[in-house]
């Protein structure tokens, strides 16, 4: 059997998508797998920031396309790239187990938030982290930065600013942990909708790969992510929408699993911060789990 998975063409989607394409021969030997490069929209355009251009849909609209066209049979994204309502006939049928959803530093001249110099200036490309950052910094400068993991290391490493901030689980997946100067814990920089998870998407009337792909599928990182998306959905969230969401599996003080949702929301300039948390029994679906995060975000608008 021949099957064709479509992917960006950075560096970092081939990496995390062709771990996952391993994984999935490992657990289908009879399986031969096509890798379909797809240039997106967001990929073409790197000189202004997505606010601009039309948001975070812009990494995935070409691949979808090969699915609906038959050109795919699956696409492995970072699901905070995927927006909180898919066109007709595709769902998200896999979800992996996640990475690190943490954001990082990186700052190889000064280490960690606290250490940087009044006026620093820290390159980043996300709206939610230029506000969480300047609420615990408000002296710096926030400078916007595009590009792929390699150029923005570069920048940093010439001086162009003082640090940048990725996504921890990104770093890991091209090998480049070692680059992280500071974890920032979710209580200073909420993560991403998604973060450090893929979004194995597919047609829904492809009861073969939907098959196939089940046997990757993580339920607590799923339940998790639903939540998230619950929350942006919403909210109405865009890449012009500063907004954080991270759900987590926890015990409870009498042993019961339970979500934890934590989500925030601002005005494009930081002001006029919103944020609530709630903590429910572990829900039985993903339906439900969206339900929780759907009135999260409800409340957080109100």
């Amino acid at each position: 059997m021949n099957l064709t998975y479509a992917t960006r063409r950075s560096a970092l989607a081939l990496a995390q998508c062709r771990a996952f394409v391993a994984r999935l021969q490992s657990a289908h030997p009879e399986v031969a797998w096509i890798e379909e490069q797809v240039v997106t929209t967001g990929d073409r355009i790197q000189d202004r920031p997505l606010s601009e251009i039309g948001g975070k849909g812009l990494f995935v609209k070409e691949i979808e396309e090969a699915l609906l066209e038959g050109r795919a049979h699956l696409a492995v994204h970072s699901i905070k790239d995927v927006p909180g309502v898919l066109p007709k006939g595709l769902l998200i049928a896999c979800i992996p187990e996640r990475e690190d959803p943490r954001d990082v530093l990186v700052s190889p001249h000064h280490g960690d938030l606290a250490s940087l110099p009044r006026g620093a200036r820290v390159g980043t490309s996300s709206l939610r982290r230029a506000v969480s950052l300047r609420a615990v910094r408000p002296d710096l400068v926030i400078v916007p930065m595009r590009g792929n993991v390699d150029t923005r290391l570069r920048k940093v490493d010439d001086r162009e600013c003082d640090a940048i901030v990725l996504a921890r689980a990104g770093l890991v997946r091209l090998g480049l942990a070692g680059r992280v100067t500071q974890n920032l814990a979710p209580e200073v920089s909420l993560p991403a909708v998604g973060q450090g998870a893929l979004g194995i998407e597919c047609r829904e009337d492809d009861a073969t790969t939907r098959s196939l792909l089940s046997a990757l599928h993580h339920e607590p990182t799923s339940r998790c992510v639903a939540a998230e998306r619950g929350v942006m959905v919403a909210l109405e969230g865009d890449c012009k929408t500063p907004l954080g969401a991270f759900g987590l599996r926890r015990e409870g003080p009498l042993g019961a699993t339970e979500l934890y949702l934590r989500a925030f929301l601002s005005d494009p300039d930081g002001r006029n911060v919103r944020s609530a948390e709630v903590t429910v029994p572990w829900p039985e679906s993903d339906d439900l789990a969206r339900l929780v995060g759907e009135t999260l975000g409800r409340q957080i608008r109100a």
